[in-house]
C-alpha cells in the first residue's frame, strides 16, 4: 500500500470518527477480537467539571442584584466578589464554588442563597502540536477523544512519525506533576482499542 492511500485511508476513518457518537466509537472496538482496553480512557463529560482560569461565571445570589454578577476566573484562579474579596476559584466544580460563596456570605446575609452558573467553559481546551495538518488549540464542547481531535486539526502530515504520538497530561486540576501517556494511534485507527478520552489541558505531541 502507498503512502498516499495510506493517508486517504486515515483522512475516511477520522472524517468518520468526528462524526460518530462515543458509545458507538466503544461498541466498535469492543467488537473487535483484538480489542484491549486502555489506561485512562474514561470520558470527561462522566467527571464534574472545574473552573479554570478563562472560564466565565454568573454567580446569582438570590434577591441581592448587587451581589449577583457575571464573572471571569482571572489567570491566577481567583474571582472577585462585593463582600467576599477575592476567592479561589480554579479547581474547584461550581458546586463546591457556590458552597464556599456561600459559606462567606453568611457573615453579611442571613441565609443566602448562591447559584453559580458556568456561562462560558474557556478553559475546556486541548492543545495539538506538531506534525498534523493545522496545529492549534480545540475548545471541548463535551467528551472528545485524541482521533476525534486529530481529526478536527486535519489529520497527520505525510512525515508524522505514528508510532510515537503521546499526549501530556498534568495530575492535581492542572497543577500536579506532568506525564507522558503513549497513544497507539494504528490500534486506535482500527478500532481494536477503547477511545482514548483527552482531559482539559492535554496536549497531543505529533513528532
Amino acid at each position: 500500500m502507498t503512502m498516499k492511500s495510506i493517508s486517504i485511508s486515515e483522512t475516511l476513518v477520522l472524517a468518520l470518527l468526528v462524526a460518530m457518537p462515543a458509545g458507538a466509537q466503544t461498541q466498535t472496538a469492543r467488537n473487535s477480537k483484538t480489542a484491549a482496553p486502555v489506561a485512562n480512557t474514561r470520558a470527561w463529560a462522566n467527571e464534574e467539571y472545574r473552573l479554570g482560569p478563562g472560564d466565565k461565571l454568573r454567580v446569582e445570589v438570590y434577591k441581592d442584584a448587587q451581589l449577583s454578577q457575571s464573572l471571569q476566573v482571572r489567570p491566577d484562579g481567583k474571582i472577585t466578589l462585593p463582600l467576599v474579596g477575592d476567592m479561589a476559584a480554579a479547581g474547584k466544580t461550581p458546586i463546591e464554588l457556590r458552597d464556599a460563596l456561600t459559606t462567606s456570605l453568611k457573615e453579611y446575609v442571613t441565609n443566602p442563597v448562591v447559584t453559580v452558573i458556568v456561562v462560558e467553559a474557556t478553559a475546556a481546551q486541548v492543545y495539538v502540536i506538531g506534525e498534523v495538518a493545522s496545529p492549534g488549540t480545540l475548545v471541548m464542547q463535551g467528551p472528545m477523544t485524541v482521533l476525534q481531535a486529530l481529526a478536527q486539526v486535519g489529520g497527520l502530515r505525510e512525515f508524522a512519525d505514528r508510532d510515537d504520538i503521546r499526549i501530556l497530561r498534568r495530575n492535581g486540576n492542572g497543577n500536579g506533576p506532568l506525564r507522558t501517556i503513549e497513544f497507539d494511534y494504528k490500534r486506535a485507527l482500527k478500532g481494536e482499542t477503547e477511545p482514548m478520552y483527552l482531559q482539559p489541558g492535554d496536549t497531543i505531541v505529533v513528532p
